[in-house]
């Protein structure tokens, strides 16, 4: 864990964090703004698994499924979903990256809350977890088992989790960063003023 922390302390460069979170935000507006609404099209009454970050039951589950029909299924699995496995991936590296990035702005190098900048890589996982059952629950639908959903739908919550915490990190380390710059500039003020 130690020498991957290093490596990516070498790689996480304002510039790579920028373009990361561009390509991360595009996917993810494509998501929000098109295939999303594409899909909801067909369930404007039920949440979709992905909007459920407080997890699902077996009856939801049921409910979402036959009201989407056998197009919005179709549609969940070749428009939202093939998308829903790159953004994961982009999640993880990029907001890892930038919290890295954003740490080594305001705290010593051997600092602890280093390890915390995994935080987003759970999160990408438990969504790639999450999206593998969603795709399960669509085949096996109408057949679905209890436990089918229950499992989906803790990788669900895991998900809403660990982006949860991270926006809470990202939150810290901005504060910090603030902190950190303010103190900055009022001792170089305090020292321009002591020269004259």
């Amino acid at each position: 864990m130690t020498n991957i922390l290093h490596s990516l302390k070498k790689v996480a460069s304002g510039k790579t964090v920028l373009i990361l979170f561009i390509a991360t935000m595009a996917i993810y507006l494509l998501m929000l703004f098109y295939t999303i609404p594409m899909v909801e099209r067909f369930a404007p009454n039920t949440a979709l698994f992905d909007l459920s970050p407080s997890g699902y039951s077996y009856q939801h589950a049921m409910s979402l499924l036959e009201e989407l029909g056998s197009e919005g299924r179709q549609m969940y699995l070749s428009r939202q979903l093939p998308l829903d496995f790159i953004y994961p991936g982009l999640f993880a590296v990029s907001y890892t990256l930038l919290l890295i990035w954003l740490f080594s702005k305001s705290f010593k190098d051997t600092s602890m809350i280093f390890y915390l900048a995994f935080i987003p890589a759970l999160g990408g996982l438990f969504d790639y977890l999450e999206n593998i059952f969603i795709i399960r629950m669509i085949n096996d639908f109408p057949n679905l088992s209890a436990s089918l959903v229950q499992t989906a739908s803790t990788f669900t919550l895991l998900k809403s989790v660990f982006t949860t915490i991270f926006f809470l990190l990202l939150f810290i380390g901005f504060a910090a960063f603030v902190i950190t710059k303010t103190k900055t500039n009022w001792h170089a003020v305090g020292n321009s003023v002591l020269e004259k």
